[in-house]
């Protein structure tokens, strides 16, 4: 890696205080994961120079969001030449479809994404129609199998994720491996198929049907594409917060809550602003001295969001997450989620409804109302 190579992106921020969108320069040096930023409308530094070790190179994509110093800055081009050509020119998207009978199979599918060069930057499981399953075959709908694809995958719910990265397509493929699980299995028994044993996953044959197929699960219109499963009855809610998420924690964290017995029956990735983190957090604000940093944290970046569905879930789920403080998890209770995930009170791997009244409405707040 050369010293002197910088990367440069046009970004803009919402300034909620004036209730204007700012744009600014955005350059990132990779060799001391220093940053800087300049100010397009003013024309001056905003930002000298100053090395912030939570932003990363894999970050760096047109499309992404990325929290700089509190600020959640969107990157809508590349500056200059040279970062478009050495960062964007092999970035691709692509969706990852678990069928319903890959639904369970997700922990393990996230661990290998981990272990590859792609980064999920949406997700959600969802219950598809038998019209919108034979929407999203449309291409297949001449096909004497069209019939068994549409009610295998209107069966039970699916879950959608956009994966991005280089040449992000064929990697995904590869990663799944044969389509005849079979083969997969005798060829490539390290792929998702040969490992897990199930034709339990789609993906996009091209570039053009990826971006059609993640256009029909995340669209960029008004509308909100097929909808959410959650429940909002007897129910508790679960963040695996954004430190856990980038440090490739997730397929980890649900494995383990899946193996604990608790059944997920809600799942979708967001991005939470500052505003929404606050409001979320409210109940904390003047109670809890680590209530900015929790703030914070949550706006870092992507957050996986589980509804859990069971009777007496709440309490049983803030049991197997342990303590807040990690150090007092691993001396007290060692086997618990913040024990073995957490770094510290903030980060501390996953959040838990507290309240066994308060499950429904931190669900409604992630699935409902952000959602919408």
């Amino acid at each position: 890696m050369e010293e002197k190579e910088r990367f440069a992106f046009l970004t803009d921020w919402y300034d909620p205080a004036a209730s204007l969108l700012r744009r600014y320069q955005l350059f990132y040096y990779p060799h001391d994961h220093s940053v800087e930023m300049f100010d397009v409308k003013n024309q001056r530094i905003f930002l000298r120079r100053t090395k912030y070790e939570d932003l990363h190179q894999r970050d760096l994509f047109v499309g992404n969001r990325v929290n700089v110093f509190a600020r959640q800055l969107n990157i809508i081009d590349y500056a200059d030449q040279y970062t478009a050509s050495k960062l964007g020119s092999k970035k691709e998207r692509t969706l990852a479809l678990l069928k319903p009978d890959g639904v369970s199979k997700i922990g393990d599918v996230l661990e290998m994404v981990a272990q590859t060069n792609l980064m999920v930057t949406n997700a959600k499981m969802t219950h598809l129609t038998w019209s919108q399953a034979a929407d999203f075959y449309v291409e297949h709908q001449t096909k004497s199998f069209f019939n068994s694809l549409v009610q295998q995958l209107s069966s039970g719910p699916v879950i959608a994720m956009e994966l991005v990265g280089d040449e992000a397509v064929s990697v995904w493929k590869n990663l799944l491996g044969a389509s005849d699980v079979a083969a997969a299995h005798k060829e490539t028994p390290q792929s998702a198929r040969g490992h897990l044993g199930t034709d339990m996953a789609h993906s996009s044959d091209s570039l053009t049907a990826a971006a059609r197929e993640l256009e029909f699960f995340f669209p960029t219109t008004i509308c909100h594409g097929p909808v959410n499963t959650a429940e909002y009855s007897q129910c508790t809610c679960c963040i695996i917060k954004p430190h856990a998420v980038s440090q490739g924690l997730a397929g980890k964290i649900i494995n383990a809550i899946a193996a604990a017995g608790f059944h997920i029956s809600a799942l979708q990735m967001f991005k939470v602003d500052r505003a929404n983190a606050e409001e979320f957090y409210e109940v904390y604000k003047g109670v809890v001295a680590e209530y900015m940093d929790m703030v914070t944290e949550l706006s870092l970046g992507p957050c996986l969001v589980l509804e859990l569905h069971g009777a007496d879930v709440a309490k049983a789920f803030r049991d197997f997450c342990g303590p807040a403080d990690p150090a007092i998890a691993r001396h007290l209770r060692p086997s618990t989620l913040r024990a073995i995930y957490g770094i510290d009170k903030v980060k501390n791997a996953v959040h838990c409804t507290d309240l066994p009244e308060d499950g429904i409405l931190e669900v409604q707040y992630f699935f409902k109302i952000l959602d919408s």
